[in-house]
């Protein structure tokens, strides 16, 4: 379930489309295939089949979970590099901690959203914090790469952390869809996401039978992921499901509907939605590198061997291993119906 909700009621509307507004149509309808990421974390690879002209100044998505782990099961990524782009992280459920080579790091959890700028070069490690190691539980969330330009693929890295309060809290005219802008702007509304690229991305909650009519910039692509639920999407109602993309062609407005019998585990609609404006730039993109060309990407590993891309921390968090003391004690606390996972600090 998403983090951040909010009684539709009391937030600001979106203001109702205009007669002559151009709904967006489906151009393709992809269902990602799923993978593992990492140290073997479950993923949805969102984007996978669509070509990289449609997804500009998109390069890469993984929906990672929804997955519910036993004792000792939960995964991260060990510390490993970047060039070339932005990494987003926004995480729904569970609890990933961040850090990077350049300083930036932090607990991502309950709807918030790191956004790392790479550019020149940056190591970084996103693990799950001890405790969840030790207890398990659901875990959730959305890694999305955002390709730069090459102006400002030399940028200095940089470190956002967005919490789930900071998103821009908005309704659509009729109070049937909550939509959180974490960047970019809806219907003049701004999330607090400060981008190289300019672009568009937010979460949004579509109750059963309503039809959320949503602005969109003309200017930029329109794709839309499906995190649960159903519906359908455009003017002739194409059904969609979850796990998902959808590319939407031109025009200014995204019309998505949820059906109105929804699954209990799912009361609503879940759905990302992502734009951006084209960079329309030749895009290399090997492994952690998203380049211009193919000489800069195997620069980018020379870089990365020679140490020049950053250092570990000497005091760098690392994956965490239970021990099979801790591990036990959870499971006898699942048994015995003790919801609060102790700690290896507790143990």
């Amino acid at each position: 379930m998403p983090a951040v909700t909010a009684d539709t009621l009391t937030l600001p509307r979106l203001a109702r489309p205009s007669e002559g507004a151009r709904h967006r149509e489906v151009r393709r309808q992809v269902s990602g295939p799923k993978g593992f990421e990492g140290e073997g974390f479950p993923v949805t690879r969102a984007f996978a089949g669509i070509p990289v002209q449609e997804l500009d100044p998109f390069v890469h998505m993984d929906e990672m979970g929804a997955v519910n782990y036993a004792p000792g099961e939960p995964r991260g990524t060990d510390w490993h590099p970047h060039r070339g782009f932005e990494t987003v992280t926004y995480i729904m459920d569970g609890r990933f901690r961040h850090q990077d080579s350049h300083g930036g790091g932090g607990m991502i959890e309950d709807g918030a959203t790191q956004w790392m700028t790479a550019g020149s070069g940056v190591l970084h490690i996103e693990t799950p914090p001890a405790e969840l190691v030790v207890s398990g539980g659901l875990f959730h969330g959305v890694q999305l790469w955002v390709n730069l330009p090459a102006a400002k693929k030399w940028s200095d890295p940089r470190y956002q952390n967005l919490e789930g309060t900071d998103s821009t809290l908005v309704t659509t005219h009729d109070g049937g869809t909550l939509l959180r802008i974490i960047a970019g702007s809806i219907g003049g509304r701004s999330g607090p996401g400060d981008t190289h690229t300019p672009i568009t991305m937010a979460h949004a909650t579509i109750s059963p039978g309503a039809r959320a009519e949503i602005p969109w910039n003309p200017a930029y692509n329109g794709l839309v992921f499906v995190f649960s639920g159903r519906g359908s999407i455009g003017p002739d109602r194409r059904p969609i499901r979850p796990g998902q993309t959808i590319v939407t062609g031109p025009g200014d407005l995204l019309t998505i509907t949820a059906d109105e019998r929804q699954d209990v585990e799912t009361p609503a609609l879940e759905v990302l939605l992502l734009g951006g404006q084209p960079i329309r730039e030749p895009v290399v993109q090997y492994g952690p590198f998203v380049m211009n060309t193919k000489r800069e990407v195997v620069q980018a590993f020379e870089d990365f061997q020679a140490g020049r891309l950053g250092r570990v921390p000497a005091d760098g968090l690392r994956p965490y291993r239970p021990t099979d003391e801790e591990l036990r004690a959870a499971v006898a606390g699942m048994a015995h119906g003790d919801v609060h996972a102790r700690t290896p600090d507790e143990a």
